[in-house]
């Protein structure tokens, strides 16, 4: 069983918030935009870290962190893309991937929308955390909590920062 915190664009921004949120987490994901290396970095030494760049972030980022995501995790196949669109919407860059091999879980985010949706044509969990930065059109920043135990998740919790 695994406890995992997901957020996404935080463009640069770290808020202490962050790790008080996900102290009771195994690991940090993040769905790109991260925006600064020092954020990174920041991650990395607080939990285990697994990330994708988005299309702010740089060079640094961009070398230190791929573009597509996929591993297993506690019986879970987990795919994260930043610009990965949403089920009925999906971004073609990543359409394909899906509907030839989809996974148990398929993480995005770009959008700074928060949307928990399960894809029933393909049967995959799509999350995007939403944004948990200062920088873009949300009014809300937003992080997720949940669990992941053989293969299955539960107790998925929205964290709104104020």
């Amino acid at each position: 069983m695994k406890r995992i915190g997901l957020l996404s664009d935080t463009h640069g921004h770290w808020d202490e918030r962050y790790a008080r949120h996900f102290a009771e987490c195994d690991e940090v994901w993040h769905a790109g935009d991260i925006g600064s290396l020092e954020v990174a970095e920041k991650f990395e030494a607080f939990r285990p870290f697994r990330a994708v760049h988005g299309n702010i972030d740089g060079r640094d980022i961009r070398l230190r962190y791929p573009a597509v995501n996929r591993f297993t995790i506690e019986g879970a196949d987990v795919l994260i893309k930043h610009i990965g669109g949403y089920p009925g919407n999906y971004d073609p860059s990543i359409r394909g991937t899906l509907f030839m091999r989809p996974p148990t879980l398929f993480i995005s985010g770009h959008s700074h929308i928060l949307k928990v949706m399960h894809d029933r044509t393909i049967n995959t969990l799509h999350i995007n955390p939403g944004a948990a930065g200062i920088h873009g059109f949300h009014k809300v920043r937003t992080l997720i909590r949940f669990t992941i135990d053989h293969g299955t998740f539960s107790d998925l919790e929205v964290i709104e920062l104020a």
